[in-house]
């Protein structure tokens, strides 16, 4: 019996191979041999998570034909994998990919690290801080006080509780947006909410628009739910949307679904402005397109002098081409899996109808603590003070990595929680994997692409400030000294105890 559980093609693979970018080699240094170069992109991509665990990969003859290299090659580098436990081989059942024993299974998405971790590594994968006190503890007591009435009824609410769609629709209607509690659908999460989209809509197979680069984790949610992904590149820097390609990409592949996140892009940070969500929206409404649009950033605003568009389904005045995502977890704390989706009445009804045969419905004692934050003040007060800490953080995360980093080059956004990052010519993969092993983790930019793109990219999230920064980007920096040595799959160093 095979020990593979999915196979990735030649000519996926050696796409994937060719998007790794190394830093030319200077004086004296000798590169390695070609089968040790290949066995180390196969390793990479493995940890990475772009190419599974138990996947089988191709024959000998016919990667060497999509790499243009000898068999001798490939056959070495398969070998040397072997030998590391990357790989494993049966005759008559081809090699597949494989971790060694004791090592991690790599994540596919950005998962948070585990608490037995904490101490010894920086965690800058997930852009999310910690709860904002005493809101949080001052919420869950007033959840608490109203919890009894509801306490004598089933708890499932599939479209969530009455009090808090209403109270999410006011917020809309005081926005500009005027909106009905049947617009509107508590779900667990945004990741919830944009999952449920997807199952309505996005059947398998069904192409979906998605900026490049987007959101790690919807990607990967996306991908597991079978959609195929169509990837349309944002403008430079922080100019957000190139509306000619979006345009030609909804004209061309009439996508059923577009992703867009406008409000403090991640991992970009770059914000969409009023014309530019106006003309998507009419290329969309064009095109027969459903435009996703993911406003969970959209009250972190950092600068002063931010003037914020108005939402994007405030150009979709019939409702039948927006539907809007909006979360507690990046403007409150990402421990409260509150989100929302607001849509026209009959996608609400049958998201709602949908969600009988997935989770029934989002925790009561967490929307009573959302529902009291919205309506007591707390939530304004508790986002301002996430307002503070996100300025404070990007400051001090600037200013090291600019210290620490000269050759690194990026674009500091005016809001959001995260800072996209060209490596200097460095491989992305090879600075995450490197990292690891000083103790930082760090995602790669290939983690917000598609196909492999953004290998010279990381992605910096406004999450430690002050001594932790400091230590943060000193920790980057002797990572990318291993990537220029050609070390980074090992060699370093035991990351140093550090209490952040």
């Amino acid at each position: 019996m095979a020990q593979w559980t999915s196979a990735v093609g030649a000519a996926q693979l050696a796409r994937l191979l060719n998007s790794q970018q190394d830093r030319p080699a200077g004086p004296g240094t000798r590169r390695p041999p070609a089968y040790r170069a290949l066995a180390d992109g196969i390793r990479l991509l493995v940890l990475e998570g772009r190419v599974p665990v138990a996947a089988r990969l191709p024959a000998e003859r016919e990667l060497a034909l999509a790499l243009s290299v000898s068999r001798t090659t490939v056959a070495a580098a398969y070998e040397a994998l072997r030998a590391e436990g990357f790989l494993e081989s049966r005759r008559g059942a081809g090699s597949w990919t494989a971790v060694p024993a004791g090592n991690p299974l790599p994540a596919r998405g950005l998962e948070p690290l585990p608490p037995e971790a904490l101490g010894s590594v920086i965690d800058l994968g997930c852009a999310a801080l910690p709860a904002p006190e005493p809101w949080l503890t001052r919420a869950v007591q007033g959840a608490l006080e109203e919890l009894p009435p509801y306490a004598h009824t089933h708890g499932d609410y599939p479209a969530g509780l009455p009090v808090l769609r209403s109270m999410i629709a006011e917020r809309y209607t005081a926005r500009g947006i005027p909106t009905m509690p049947e617009q509107i659908m508590v779900t667990t999460g945004a990741m919830g909410a944009i999952d449920a989209i997807c199952h309505l809509f996005g059947g398998r197979g069904e192409r979906i628009a998605v900026e490049s680069p987007s959101y790690a984790n919807i990607l990967q949610l996306m991908r597991e739910a079978g959609a195929r992904l169509v990837p349309v590149a944002m403008a430079e820097g922080l100019d957000g949307w190139d509306l000619d390609r979006w345009r030609q990409v909804l004209r061309d592949a009439a996508p059923r679904i577009a992703y867009v996140v406008a409000d403090f892009h991640n991992p970009t940070g770059a914000l969409a402005d009023d014309d530019q969500r106006r003309r998507l929206v009419d290329a969309a409404r064009s095109a027969g397109t459903v435009l996703v649009a993911d406003e969970t950033m959209s009250e972190l605003w950092l600068d002063d002098d931010v003037e914020m568009p108005r939402p994007v389904c405030g150009f979709d005045p019939a409702g039948s081409t927006v539907i809007t995502v909006g979360s507690a977890s990046k403007a409150f704390w990402a421990g409260m899996r509150i989100g929302w989706v607001r849509a026209a009445p009959d996608v609400i009804r049958s998201l709602v109808a949908a969600r009988a045969y997935a989770d029934l419905g989002t925790p009561v004692l967490e929307q009573l603590a959302v529902n009291w934050l919205f309506s007591t003040g707390g939530w304004a007060q508790a986002v301002d003070l996430r307002r503070v800490q996100a300025r404070e953080n990007r400051e001090a995360l600037v200013t090291a990595v600019r210290r620490e980093l000269p050759e690194w080059e990026f674009e500091v956004p005016k809001g959001g929680l995260t800072l996209w990052v060209r490596a200097g010519g460095l491989s992305g993969s090879r600075l995450a994997e490197a990292g690891e092993r000083v103790g930082v983790r760090v995602p790669s930019g290939p983690r917000f692409g598609v196909d492999g793109a953004f290998e010279g990219y990381v992605r910096l999230p406004f999450t430690v400030g002050g001594a932790v920064a400091d230590e943060a980007a000193t920790r980057l920096a002797a990572a990318a000294r291993l990537v220029e040595a050609g070390v980074s799959g090992g060699g370093a160093e035991a990351p140093r105890s550090f209490v952040a």
